[in-house]
């Protein structure tokens, strides 16, 4: 598993996966619309519940700006379907089971966790832009407080 972290201006990978309604969602039906496409580790744990909800909490000011949010994970769908359900989150959950789209989009691979190093999902957020360019990424962010500076990092700040 190579650490291939995605850049500014990288081409995004491709991204199709189930969601929380069963649905296929295709990061290619989103061309023409900006995507945050963000990286968690295990639905309804801590942290991701965190920033689901924080993403939830901003969905508004987010669209308004053009932006679309898909949180990816690799649970199944139907454990995003009640993570979904139980805190009320408002935009697509996709499961990714394989990891495929994750190693792809560099989000998994070795990290640190409580002083090991092991295979996981690295908390990463990208941002495509509305021709599938990376415009922004992050990895190994936290979960408290992140949508707050991808905001300021987007220059959404003062809406």
């Amino acid at each position: 598993m190579s650490q291939n972290r995605l850049a500014v201006g990288d081409t995004a990978p491709d991204l199709t996966l189930v969601s929380d309604s069963g649905e296929q969602v295709s990061l290619a039906d989103l061309r023409g619309r900006k995507v945050i496409v963000y990286f968690y580790p295990a639905a309804m744990t801590p942290g991701c519940t965190t920033q689901a909800c924080d993403f939830r909490d901003s969905l508004a000011s987010l669209q308004a700006a053009g932006y679309e949010v898909l949180g990816v994970s690799p649970d199944t769908p139907e454990k995003l379907a009640k993570f979904r359900e139980r805190d009320a989150l408002t935009f697509p959950l996709l499961g990714d089971p394989s990891k495929e789209t994750l190693s792809a989009w560099g989000a998994f691979g070795e990290k640190k966790n409580y002083g090991k190093v092991v295979q996981g999902v690295i908390r990463s957020t990208v941002v495509v832009d509305e021709d599938g360019t990376v415009a922004h990424a992050a990895y190994n962010v936290r979960a408290k407080g992140h949508v707050a500076k991808l905001r300021r990092d987007l220059g959404l700040d003062g809406e």
